[in-house]
């Protein structure tokens, strides 16, 4: 499938989509899955909550956000991937309260339904600036009042200072849209589209973080 955006680095190839989880372990010195679970415990996810997962992806983290769940909490999941929506399916099936729905995230689309919470992982910083925003604004649109928009992803910090066995990784697997996310304010961004209220929570030596922000 063509690339939308030629230079992000979250539209994947079929062969890293597949093994996406791994390669995140791997690139993350084995890291990954020990912040993912503690900034979903840190999202306070209520049992009959109703989770929208922005870039779902493979289903994993939506099978960790289910564990906080009861049978009135639900899922779903939003990708446009064929790949990622099988993965997801398979790792959720023991899950009837997750559902996939092929859908992009990019553009704008209906609220059929208004959600507790919005969650997304890692993707927001793979787009242009324009394009997180409007990832922003659907997150807002899609949201009840009160309720909170989870984005997990690299916090802001400079490049050039980090230890070097860190920054090779970051410049090799990373994207130029990262660069430049890594410098923007992201409660600035959010402000914009009508949040109100910041939570945030640091992890991996302070590169990734845990925005939540609320709708007024």
């Amino acid at each position: 499938m063509k690339k939308l955006y030629p230079e992000s680095g979250v539209e994947l190839t079929p062969f890293i989509s597949k093994y996406y989880d791994n390669l995140l372990n791997l690139i993350s010195f084995g890291k990954y899955e020990r912040f993912i679970r503690r900034a979903i415990a840190d999202m306070n996810i209520n049992p009959d909550d109703e989770i929208l997962d922005f870039g779902c992806g493979t289903g994993k983290n939506s099978c960790l956000m289910m564990q906080y769940l009861s049978d009135e909490g639900t899922i779903t999941g939003l990708d446009i991937s064929e790949i990622m929506e099988r993965q997801y399916n398979e790792k959720c099936k023991n899950y009837p309260q997750a559902k996939f729905i092929r859908q992009r995230i990019d553009i704008p689309f209906d609220p059929e339904h208004l959600y507790d919470k919005v969650f997304i992982s890692f993707v927001l910083h793979g787009f242009p600036q324009e394009v997180r925003e409007q990832i922003i604004a659907n997150a807002f649109a899609h949201l009840k009042p009160g309720g909170t928009f989870n984005i997990l992803d690299f916090a802001e910090f400079d490049m050039k200072k980090m230890p070097v066995y860190y920054r090779l990784p970051f410049k090799w697997g990373e994207c130029p849209y990262a660069f430049a996310f890594i410098e923007r304010d992201l409660k600035e961004m959010l402000r914009k589209a009508g949040f109100n209220s910041f939570e945030e929570k640091l992890y991996f030596h302070n590169y990734a973080r845990l925005m939540i922000a609320r709708k007024p």
